[in-house]
């Protein structure tokens, strides 16, 4: 009896990770979509101005408006999906969303498990810090309390100059502790600080450490979808959409590569 329990169990097991990966419909050309005449992205909704959720409940921001614009460039109907950020390369490798357009650094731990497009908007962490703190580089961070993002390449960044990080959901949760008297520094997004402290945090922008290319995501088993998003991309830089949607939204192009 105890063993035809355990069988049954394992069953139940191996359908439960079978259910994981979702069926994805076949397309003429070859790329694989959840349901044919539809592009659902995943976002986070956590990270203002680049998704965020609406007193609505429905998501928006520069992030969303891609995609929806890559959706219109693939004659599909756009259905923006809300995943935490952490968790999003894992839900578009097994099946919940067909790509994730979701502000993710192209790096190459990431490359080991998907699919990155070209670029879409450029970037790079910068130290922030409240306006009487004596941190100005990454040099000052030693030994300091450094918040970042669970997840990302901020907390990663963070890493290589202090031993105590600390992380949150999202960037905006860990700027908000940081103008609230938490934590000595917060590596982020520039355009990220930049934003919050257009919204009254009492934070301001050190050293900007880097520049970071961000990219769609997509399953590494998908190549004919991650051709024709690319091709929307290079239809939208070109039409001059992409520019369009990043001024609306940060006041300034981050869609085209810095010199």
């Amino acid at each position: 009896m105890k063993s035809s329990v355990t069988f049954i169990v394992s069953i139940l097991v191996v359908l439960g990770l079978l259910s994981g990966c979702a069926e994805k419909d076949q397309l003429e050309d070859g790329s694989k979509l959840i349901n044919e005449d539809q592009f659902v992205f995943a976002a986070s909704g956590e990270f203002k101005p680049f998704s965020y959720v609406n007193d609505d409940m429905t998501v928006t921001g520069f992030d969303i408006e891609v995609g929806d614009a890559i959706a219109k460039e693939l004659d599909l109907e756009p259905v923006p999906k809300r995943i935490k950020f952490k968790g999003i390369v894992e839900g578009v490798k097994t099946g919940r969303a067909d790509a994730a357009v979701a502000s993710h650094t192209i790096n190459e731990q990431r490359s080991k498990h998907v699919a990155f497009s070209t670029p879409y908007y450029y970037s790079g962490p910068q130290i922030f810090v409240r306006p009487d703190s004596d941190i100005k580089t990454v040099e000052d961070l030693k030994g300091k309390e450094v918040a970042a993002s669970k997840g990302s390449t901020y907390a990663t960044t963070a890493e290589k100059y202090t031993t105590n990080v600390k992380t949150y959901d999202s960037d905006i949760t860990a700027l908000k502790a940081l103008s609230g008297g938490r934590h000595d520094a917060v590596i982020t997004d520039f355009v990220t600080g930049k934003e919050a402290t257009k919204e009254g945090f009492d934070i301001e922008g050190r050293q900007l450490i880097e520049r970071s290319e961000q990219a769609i995501v997509l399953p590494d088993d998908n190549p004919q979808l991650l051709a024709r998003i690319n091709e929307a991309l290079e239809n939208l830089r070109e039409d001059g959409t992409l520019a369009e949607i990043s001024k609306k939204y940060f006041g300034e192009d981050i869609t085209t590569k810095p010199e």
